[in-house]
């Protein structure tokens, strides 16, 4: 929304207000307030006309600040509100100067200048940005605004899974989620949060249409505004990114930990395609037949008879036996996931019982609200409700009792605001706000059902918070490279916003996907945190491209099996900092000046580098930062800081390993959840120093080893022993044991296996 036309001139019938001064204030020590005319006030006839604005400063926590800026305090507030968390116990320093006051949170402060107002920001002394708070009065209404400064060079990124331009400056984006696929400007999943190089997150604590405008009215500044009398935003600083993530993720919330099996391959049925129990174990038994290990099931849209969705009954034309094909799918092995929607057909089962006991979204002249636009007559269900939450989630449990494990959540973006909820919640915000409702019913359904840390959603839409409820994925993409450049885009952007695990459609949604692309979406698949096969029209069997396709999904679906170790601990990181398992380059290299821009590879885990190929040729050309690194399947040395362009196989991309890293790989290659203790392999790359730990599938360390060397000595100590077989491997090193352990050369490096808790390796 933009409210000038450069420089000096508003736009066309525009009032623009600023606070000019403090000229009255109250502290209760947990907070500041301080009230600001429009203009000096210099004599008492200034106090006449015009607004004060009431600017609240306070602190849930260390290292973050919350700027609360209002106009009139008349304005009835309505539902829905973000989940903050607050640290009752936590107190910030607040002091006055002569001409300011200066607010501390932990490392962070602000500085409020009384006349003229104006507030900076820094963490420690270092400057982060400084406030230019507004209040307009345009043709379109009423709105609160905050024009942040942005330094020389300073690049903004994240709000939320964008498929635009990674780098977010230049660039106006609107909080409005879309069903709009993934070759727009327009998302499924839009964060109020964006992070800066400079080391801190802004956080706009509003989930309704917050408009920013990125270095674009103001190529100085980013501006953002809400329409209303009250804007609240969070600045929440940090040493580093990852910091400032792990502090966003405490404010809003930490995804939960998703089970070790969901991990692993999943295969559905596609959107469109024609299936019953015969393709479904047709499927089911080729994979196992060729070698390929499946762990996920997934039957799409049409387990439910058209025109009747959601009616959460299958159709028993093409399913006459659903119980029984649930166990029949057990006994192999595999868990199972069906699709749902919040949206209910008026042909549905469930509309009758939903419209009698007024279970769904209503117009203002209390008739259900209705579309033709999916679903025939569909309602949307309204989970403001607490009866509504308890009903939906009576028929999920039916069907987790059948044996169902997880749900797909699709949609939730074309909620209408037209509309009145149970609890009175504002239709425009609840827009945004409806997908975090509707995921966290069925999450928590899940969870109740089969237990904490079994809980997993295939979810489209998300707001902010709704990364506790993992997974999320990248919505309807098309089969081409161009849209797998832009859906990885998409997935790295939404890292930027604490969202921890995210997947895609391996192949493209739309379109036919050809054998070369699939080969090469595959190995990008399997080395996302989660992997799923799926499309609207084709079925995505790997022999339905060629045999050669087969070979590539079995490889790279068995090399995920072996990582498990090394990404279920990436998984631990995310649960407990909120730090992602893809990670953009940034988030890893920050001080790299060439990271800054790079969208086309990321880090799977904090070691792993991944560059998928975009290219029918199989070349591909990506940047190593400093140091020497390994590439992980062929042991290759590469010294970093340079770009390189390399042609592929379609058994292989650019998977290197950072130096100084430890990489646990487990002895089991078809699933995703064994004992990964059992049999781990510690391999080492150029090792300085550097501590690997071993999870257990519930999150728990069972093995803790250090790993440092000292001048040509290499130092081994056990932290924590799991009491099972395991071993190191250095990589491209060729050392003998001086104490506690023993050594055998290989082809790659030496292969060590220690006798007691510490241990002693020479260089030769």
């Amino acid at each position: 929304m933009r409210f000038t036309e450069g420089l000096w001139r508003l736009r066309e019938g525009v009032q623009l207000f600023r606070p000019e001064q403090v000229y009255e204030y109250s502290c209760d020590g947990k907070k500041l307030i301080l009230r600001s005319p429009f203009r000096r006030v210099e004599h008492r006839g200034q106090t006449l006309q015009g607004p004060v604005f009431e600017i609240e400063i306070s602190s849930p926590f260390e290292n973050v600040i919350r700027i609360r800026f209002r106009h009139f305090k008349g304005v009835l507030e309505k539902p829905p509100y973000y989940e903050i968390y607050q640290d009752e116990s936590f107190t910030p320093d607040i002091k006055e100067t002569e001409g300011s006051f200066i607010f501390t949170s932990g490392k962070a402060k602000a500085i409020i200048r009384k006349n003229p107002f104006g507030v900076e920001f820094f963490y420690e002394d270092r400057f982060l940005t400084k406030s230019d708070l507004g209040y307009a009065v345009a043709p379109e209404g009423r709105f609160c605004l905050e024009r942040l400064h942005l330094s020389v060079g300073e690049m903004i990124y994240g709000l939320g899974e964008r498929f635009s331009a990674f780098v977010k400056n230049a660039q106006r984006v609107v909080m409005w989620n879309e069903d709009a696929g993934t070759i727009s400007d327009m998302t499924y999943k839009n964060i109020p949060f964006y992070v800066s190089i400079r080391k801190y997150g802004v956080f706009v604590n509003d989930p309704g249409k917050v408009d920013f405008e990125i270095a674009t009215e103001h190529v100085e500044k980013v501006q953002f505004s809400v329409k209303g009398e009250t804007l609240d935003y969070f600045i929440i600083a940090g040493k580093d990114l990852k910091e400032v993530l792990e502090r966003y993720t405490l404010l809003t919330g930490r995804p939960e930990l998703p089970p070790a099996w969901s991990f692993g391959l999943w295969l559905t049925t596609s959107f469109t395609t024609q299936y019953d129990e015969r393709t479904v174990m047709e499927f089911v038994d080729g994979m196992r037949e060729r070698d390929i290990p499946l762990h996920v099931f997934h039957f799409d849209c049409f387990w439910m008879k058209e025109f009747h969705w959601v009616d959460l009954e299958w159709n028993r034309e093409n399913f006459p036996d659903p119980e029984g094909l649930l166990k029949r799918l057990k006994e192999k092995g595999l868990k199972v996931c069906v699709w749902i929607n919040p949206y209910v057909s008026q042909f549905s089962s469930l509309f009758d019982e939903g419209k009698e006991k007024g279970y769904f979204l209503k117009k203002p002249d209390g008739d259900v609200w209705q579309t033709d636009d999916w679903q025939p007559g569909m309602a949307i269900i309204d989970f403001t409700n607490p009866e509504v939450r308890k009903w939906f989630a009576s028929k999920l449990e039916r069907l987790i009792d059948m044996g169902v494990d997880c749900f797909k959540t699709d949609f939730g973006e074309k909620i209408p605001t037209d509309v009145v909820y149970y609890d009175g919640s504002d239709p425009e915000k609840m827009h945004n706000y409806y997908t975090y409702l509707y995921n966290k019913v069925v999450f928590e359904t899940i969870e109740r059902k089969l237990g904490k840390r079994n809980a997993v959603v295939f979810a489209r839409s998300a707001t902010a918070g709704s990364q506790k409820f993992p997974v999320h994925w990248g919505g309807d993409c098309l089969a081409s490279y161009e849209s797998m450049a832009e859906t990885l885009r998409g997935g790295l952007s939404l890292a930027l916003c604490g969202f921890g695990f995210w997947s895609h459609d391996i192949g493209g949604f739309e379109d036919i996907t050809t054998p070369d692309l699939y080969k090469r979406w595959v190995a990008f698949g399997l080395l996302s945190s989660h992997s799923r096969l799926h499309g609207n029209s084709m079925y995505k069997v790997p022999w339905n491209f060629d045999e050669e396709a087969v070979e590539v999904l079995r490889f790279f679906t068995k090399l995920k099996c072996k990582l498990m170790p090394y990404i279920f601990a990436s998984a631990v990181e995310v649960h407990e900092r909120g730090i992602p398992v893809m990670r953009p380059m940034i988030l890893e290299f920050p001080d790299d000046p060439t990271c800054l821009y790079l969208d086309r590879q990321y880090m799977l885990g904090e070691s792993l580098l991944v560059a998928p190929i975009f290219s029918e040729t199989g070349e591909v050309t990506y940047y190593l930062p400093e140091g020497v690194w390994t590439h992980f399947l062929t042991g290759e040395r590469v010294e970093g800081g340079r770009w390189r362009t390399e042609k592929y196989d379609y058994f292989g991309l650019p998977l290197f390993t950072r130096p100084n890293s430890i990489i646990p790989t487990g002895s089991v290659d078809d699933r995703p959840d064994y004992d990964y203790a059992d049999g781990v392999t510690l391999n080492v790359f150029e090792i300085s120093n550097k501590t690997a730990h071993v999870y257990n599938t519930r999150g728990e360390v069972e093995l803790s080893v250090k790993v440092e060397r000292k001048g040509n000595e290499i130092h081994v100590e056990v932290l924590k022993d799991s009491r099972k077989p395991w071993k190191l491997l250095f990589w491209n090193e060729r050392l003998e044991a001086v104490e506690g352990a023993e050594t055998r050369e290989l082809e790659k490096g030496t292969e060590v296996v220690l006798s007691f808790q510490r241990a002693i390796l020479k260089t030769k």
